[in-house]
């Protein structure tokens, strides 16, 4: 690869002159059989100009290239401007024609390396720093890379915008979603990095995104340290001039799932004496893509599919068991389609992939005028979790592939119906199971409605609903969504209260007899009056964490009340100038003396 040009998606457009890369054996590279690891440049998609860092998607791979010859070209490189490509594969792995991946993603600047989140409607993408249509360049007049995040729209891709950890002075790029979607790694170089471009990772939580941190000097060097791929197996791969090889660009791989920082070239034939970057690695581990401008190539730097039957040594992976997913009708039998499917892995501490999306933080006044606040984690609503990973089609089936020793919650939800969790695991099981999962209408009277101002009859969304079954005395809270619209299944033939609950607002409990209570439903509005002093979140403010308990002589929170301080402490980095003084005690069993001694 010409290496001027490479640099365009390698760092700075221009900043950066890549300096001499000495070939230099590496203690840490792999002892494998290349004989068993079959190589093979795509030539459908290969020509004489460059294609690069391919990221699956759909039934194929999208790549970036500049392989038009006719329209606006860069100066720098005297080239047209890199683009997205897509192209189907066939059952060989052998990419189809390419074809222009987005007229929305694909802009009239450069386009480079992409990831996607598990169900393809969401992606992450390079593109030089483009602001309401125009090229934005940092105080030096260098146009700098930033990664941009877009959804899947109707007809194409939509709601294009940057991620808000970029910057105009330092660029950011090549990201790589991790499977449960809560980490983004990316290439960067930001301040605090170990030389030139590093690999950094941000925490992704429900929308919002942390601050980025630097994977460490035992990964990153003072050299360049780029295009990293995570895979399902907690291997992260990358491409590095710093930590020695056979030269150029060398690939390597760390095991970032068991904490290890022990970086691994990959040796002979994925890395070679040109540059070899960009490598991506199949869900099971034994076939992938990556980019070289070794010789025998088609023009510059070409994409090559490997079949490695072995899989990659170092790389342990756990199998992928797709299953097929039927939802169905539990009165009668019947397939229901488009039931929205959404899969959750359960982690060994006790949470699930995801966990911060599955519930909402909010802080309530213990009583209406007091300074005491009541800090609680309330469920979501299933249909505010995200976009579903699956869709049951005409005959109730979706296919899912599970990773093998690992386990799941499964939630289905359906209009009508009502929502259904279901648990399963992989550990011990080697087949291929057929999931069944029956909903069931619901033998009781929707209660739903709306949460609005009383003063202007604006919309409260967010706002907790407490509700009260008269019959048990059950207590429940539940949590209007962002539409402010709640729902709740009453049992009929019991009198209900609900009330709604916000800071900074008032409202009275709305009784619901159980004559209303009908199988045709009902609708409420629950109407809140804003209040003049509200508690605030001050000097001297109280706020009860209800959850956090203890096992019986220890000292150390059990592993699920680790929820809530893990919510507690975002909220801390939403106000940075926030200070709190926690403090916990223990309860009445046991004499003073061993309680005081065990507080």
């Amino acid at each position: 690869m010409f290496k001027f040009q490479k640099l365009i998606f390698l760092c700075l457009l221009g900043l950066f002159v890549a300096g001499t890369v000495i070939a230099q054996p590496s203690g840490n590279e792999m002892k494998r059989n290349p004989n068993a690891i079959q190589l093979r440049n795509t030539a459908n998609i290969n020509s004489t100009n460059l294609e690069f860092s391919p990221a699956y998607y759909q039934n194929g791979i999208v790549f970036a290239s500049y392989r038009y010859k006719a329209g606006k070209r860069d100066k720098k490189i005297n080239e047209t401007f890199f683009e997205l490509f897509y192209a189907d594969t066939d059952g060989n792995g052998e990419p189809l024609k390419p074809r222009p991946f987005s007229f929305q993603v694909n802009s009239y600047l450069h386009e480079g390396p992409v990831t996607f989140n598990r169900s393809m409607d969401k992606i992450y993408f390079t593109r030089n720093n483009i602001k309401k249509g125009f090229r934005k360049s940092d105080s030096r007049g260098v146009t700098r890379l930033k990664i941009y995040e877009a959804k899947k729209g109707a007809y194409d891709w939509q709601d294009v915008h940057e991620l808000p950890f970029n910057n105009d002075e330092f660029s950011c790029a090549h990201p790589t979603l991790s499977a449960d979607e809560t980490k983004l790694y990316f290439s960067s170089d930001r301040p605090g990095g170990q030389g030139g471009m590093d690999i950094w990772v941000v925490e992704k939580s429900g929308d919002s995104w942390g601050e980025p941190y630097n994977l460490g000097p035992e990964i990153n060097t003072v050299g360049h340290d780029v295009f990293p791929f995570i895979h399902s197996s907690g291997n992260l791969f990358f491409a590095s001039n710093g930590h020695g090889g056979q030269g150029g660009l060398d690939m390597f791989m760390v095991n970032i799932a068991e904490g290890s920082n022990k970086v691994q070239n990959l040796g002979t034939p994925f890395n070679s004496a040109a540059d070899d970057l960009g490598l991506i690695l199949s869900p099971d581990g034994k076939s992938g893509y990556f980019s070289s401008d070794r010789e025998g190539g088609a023009g510059k730097d070409d994409i090559y599919y490997f079949d490695a039957p072995e899989g990659i040594f170092g790389a342990t992976t756990a199998d992928v068991l797709t299953s097929l997913i039927t939802v169905y009708d539990k009165k009668d039998n019947s397939l229901i389609e488009g039931a929205s499917i959404r899969v959750f892995e359960k982690k060994n501490d006790g949470f699930l992939s995801g966990n911060n999306n599955l519930y909402e933080a909010v802080l309530l006044p213990a009583e209406e005028g007091s300074n005491e606040l009541v800090f609680k984690l309330i469920r979501k609503d299933a249909n505010s979790l995200g976009e579903a990973d699956r869709m049951s089609d005409a005959k109730g089936e979706a296919t899912y592939g599970f990773m093998g020793e690992r386990e799941y919650l499964i939630v289905v939800t359906k209009d009508g119906y009502a929502g259904k969790e279901v648990t399963y695991s992989t550990i011990g099981n080697a087949t291929i199971d057929n999931i069944r999962i029956p909903l069931e209408k619901p033998s009781c009277a929707m209660v739903s409605g709306v949460v609005k101002n009383k003063a202007n009859n604006n919309l409260l969304p967010n706002t907790v609903v407490k509700i009260w079954n008269g019959c048990t005395g059950e207590e429940m809270e539940i949590f209007a969504n962002d539409k402010a619209e709640f729902e709740y299944c009453a049992k009929p033939g019991c009198d209900y209260m609900i009330k709604g609950i916000k800071s900074d607002f008032s409202g009275d409990f709305l009784k619901i007899p159980a004559s209303e209570l009908t199988g045709d439903g009902l609708v409420k509005e629950i109407m809140l009056t804003p209040v003049s002093r509200g508690p605030s979140i001050g000097a001297g403010t109280v706020i009860v964490l209800e959850n956090i308990y203890y096992d019986f002589n220890k000292s150390s929170i059990r592993t699920g009340a680790a929820r809530e301080l893990d919510e507690l402490v975002m909220m801390m980095q939403t106000y940075p100038s926030m200070v709190i003084d926690l403090a916990s005690h223990t309860d009445s069993r046991g004499k003073s003396n061993y309680n005081l001694q065990l507080s």
